[in-house]
């Protein structure tokens, strides 16, 4: 099973700490999407950030988020084990399933160390 190191398990939850403070949806989203980088390698981590957007999205009453996060809820553990995920990939509905993107310069920085 693959570990993530402690800084990337650390970001994940600072992430996750400032996204449940956040007042706005988008900022909260923005949060989440960190978090989401940070966690694909752990699958508990993982599928923890594809239930808080879950969350997120029917909080926001979204059903196309939430619809596409009960796809990736499934999917993230599986994903996480195999390590069949795209880097970088935001986790949200509209991006692609297996679709890698760029990591943030300051998180890419935080998680190579």
């Amino acid at each position: 099973m693959a570990r993530i190191a402690d800084t990337a398990r650390t970001v994940y939850r600072q992430e996750m700490v400032a996204a449940k403070a956040a007042v706005y949806p988008e900022v909260w989203w923005h949060h989440l999407e960190r978090a989401h980088i940070a966690s694909q390698p752990d699958p508990w981590l993982h599928t923890c950030t594809h239930v808080a957007m879950f969350a997120s999205a029917l909080r926001q009453r979204c059903r196309r988020e939430a619809l596409g996060q009960v796809v990736r809820i499934i999917v993230a553990t599986p994903g996480s084990l195999a390590g069949r995920y795209p880097e970088g990939n935001t986790g949200r509905a509209s991006a692609g399933l297996m679709t890698p993107m760029p990591i943030p310069a300051d998180l890419a920085s935080a998680l190579a160390r």
